[in-house]
């Protein structure tokens, strides 16, 4: 099992920057992939970013490339999102997800999921 706890989410203004955390605990990742999803009220939920947690390749969807980054703490066992130029379009609930084996654009391939956290950005 592993646990994941997120932090960070709030409320901004559009083209201000905030960074999500993910608590990782419990089993060891490191032939894991880890990711952020959001879901907007009414959508599916869907893959924004997503690293390897040992090779680090990433993988980041068309709506965020150039504005996001993900990136993971060995040390804390920790990943984190870096969202920059944030727009309205951005809002949604933010969840971080691991899986064993390589990312998957299919949110139902990912096993373990963090609470959620609220990213809420006006315009």
């Amino acid at each position: 099992q592993v646990q994941l706890v997120e932090s960070g989410g709030g409320l901004v203004q559009a083209g201000d920057s905030l960074r999500l955390s993910c608590a990782a605990s419990g089993r060891s990742l490191p032939h894991s992939a880890v990711g952020w999803f959001r879901q907007a009220p009414g959508k599916e939920r869907a893959l924004v970013a997503g690293i390897m947690w040992r090779a680090g390749g990433t993988y980041y969807s068309d709506s965020v490339k150039g504005r996001f980054t993900i990136s993971r703490d060995y040390g804390n066992n920790t990943m984190y999102l870096q969202m920059n130029s944030l727009q309205p379009e951005d809002t949604a609930v933010y969840y971080c997800a691991a899986k064993v084996g390589p990312y998957s654009v299919n949110f139902k391939a990912w096993p373990y999921w963090g609470q959620g956290t609220q990213v809420t950005v006006s315009s």
